[in-house]
């Protein structure tokens, strides 16, 4: 029996370590449209001191057995993405899968064919387009006022020597490494603002000690006109210049890493409370536009004329493509360009 377009989406998530704690359940419980109802917990219950009235499965295979589930969560290590998503799929589940969505163009297509024919969505969880600072960026260029887009500089940037506690993350399995861990987020934002590139080179390196992924890189896109943009990120950043560089014909806007979400979702503020999503006054960026005798003038960027954009409007984008068969605005098709990136 195919639900009302008027219940809630009932949703179950596949673990409940950071990224569920933070990034999934707050949303899914605030929602209107989603019903969170279910999780895997392997080893220790947890989630149901913080939602009492969640039901965990010792494994994926119990909670996929569920068929009042809807909506499935793959927020799980990387290089398992491609299995726990397509055992999702021949389950008859929607799903929403985390980045990267696979570990090589291969995989994603045989993913895409599945969800087609099964009849389910299949989504990409890139909160990173519903970033604040990433908002303002957008504003800037689709208002024109750098005039022709020269160069445009994205870069994540952290300072972590040590080598992460997750060995999932550091031991060179498909999909590990910092070309795999963030390279999704500024590839995603990059091909969100300009398509597709004519081409592209990537450069990267392991510099900490004892490392065996990539813990730099640095990839140069090519587009038409003559724009060229570097999406960048490195573990070995003490002191980060700003995250977004944009330089046109007639200005130049730069900005700091300045969304607010990730570290006020850590210190317990909700997604429903007033200051939540919200840049401190002073991190709008500079924006300084050239007049036709050569001064420069400093503006204010273009201001958000509603409130800002957060997380929250990813989770109405999937329930919106659930129940109503709108687009998702993270397409299959910028999928594939974004893994053509990462996997060369």
């Amino acid at each position: 029996m195919t639900p009302s377009v008027s219940l809630p989406i009932p949703a179950g998530l596949l673990a409940y370590g950071m990224s569920g704690k933070l990034f999934h359940a707050p949303f899914l419980s605030l929602h209107p449209g989603f019903e969170l109802r279910s999780v895997v917990e392997r080893t220790e219950q947890r989630m149901a001191a913080d939602y009492p009235a969640i039901k965990s499965y010792p494994s994926t295979q119990a909670l996929l057995a569920d068929p009042s589930l809807e909506l499935v969560v793959v927020n799980t290590p990387s290089d398992s993405h491609h299995d726990l998503t397509r055992q999702a799929l021949l389950a008859g589940k929607h799903v929403l899968v985390e980045k990267p969505v696979a570990t090589s163009v291969a995989q994603w297509h045989e993913l895409v064919a599945l969800a087609r024919q099964q009849g389910r969505q299949l989504m990409a969880y890139q909160n990173r387009r519903w970033d604040t600072d990433f908002g303002a960026v957008r504003r800037v260029v689709e208002s024109g006022q750098l005039g022709q887009l020269i160069e445009v500089h994205f870069r994540y940037d952290r300072f972590r020597p040590v080598l992460h506690t997750k060995v999932f993350k550091e031991d060179g399995r498909p999909g590990s490494g910092l070309v795999y861990d963030l390279g999704p987020h500024l590839l995603d934002q990059v091909i969100s603002l300009f398509g597709r590139p004519l081409s592209f080179e990537k450069t990267s390196g392991s510099y900490r000690r004892g490392s065996q992924v990539p813990d730099f890189f640095s990839i140069q896109l090519r587009y038409p006109q003559g724009l060229n943009v570097w999406v960048t990120a490195s573990l070995l950043v003490a002191d980060a210049g700003p995250a977004f560089v944009l330089n046109g014909t007639l200005g130049s806007y730069r900005k700091e890493r300045t969304d607010p979400q990730e570290p006020q979702l850590l210190a317990g503020i909700k997604p429903g409370d007033e200051a939540y999503g919200r840049e401190q006054p002073g991190q709008e960026g500079r924006l300084v536009l050239a007049d036709p005798a050569g001064h420069n003038h400093v503006l204010p960027p273009v201001a958000d004329p509603a409130a800002p954009s957060t997380y929250l409007g990813l989770f109405e984008a999937v329930y919106q493509t659930i129940r109503h068969g709108q687009p998702y605005p993270i397409t299959d098709e910028q999928l594939t360009w974004q893994l053509e990136i990462l996997e060369a």
